[in-house]
């Protein structure tokens, strides 16, 4: 099967005028290819591509790691030109170096914390916790277990709407 897509794929470029121009191989055994615009034989213009070559074959086997970030970023074409050997080492150390400062800058920060939490907070206060906040007399007075009436005192008329309004206007 490998053969015949092989052979299927060199037919293609010399129909389409497709030609690889090989830019760079990086340190995991990607090989990375450039190809620039072309019209096909019907008249058409391909735009540029930018391939790469995976050193593991199956494509089903990809992990995020396993292109470096600066050819990423050139086979996206956020950067125009294609990285060199020495700038992904100079960046990968870069990357320990940080790697290795925020984990030191998280645990200093971590013993820190445990000492400073201790020595800042206020005692825990006892609160006296009366009703809950979905009762009707939250905030007031309980009401009383014995019933209230007023029925003695009940006057008819003597009680007047107040129109929206307080009545201390």
């Amino acid at each position: 099967m490998s053969w015949s897509l092989g052979l299927f794929r060199a037919l293609w470029r010399a129909l389409s005028k497709e030609v690889k121009e090989h830019v760079g191989t990086d340190h995991l055994g990607n090989k990375y290819y450039f190809i620039p615009e072309y019209k096909n034989w019907r008249g058409q213009t391909i735009r540029e591509k930018r391939i790469v070559e995976a050193a593991n074959k199956k494509e089903t086997d990809y992990e995020v790691g396993d292109i470096p970030t600066e050819w990423e970023a050139w086979i996206r074409r956020t950067r125009k030109v294609p990285p060199t050997m020495e700038e992904i080492l100079k960046n990968e150390k870069y990357r320990e170096e940080m790697k290795i400062k925020s984990q030191d800058f998280y645990e200093k920060e971590k013993l820190l914390s445990k000492e400073t939490i201790k020595e800042h907070l206020p005692p825990p206060v006892q609160t006296h916790i009366k009703g809950h906040a979905s009762a009707p007399y939250f905030g007031k007075e309980e009401p009383s277990e014995a019933p209230t009436s007023t029925g003695k005192t009940f006057q008819p008329g003597s009680w007047i709407p107040q129109d929206g309004k307080s009545q201390n206007q």
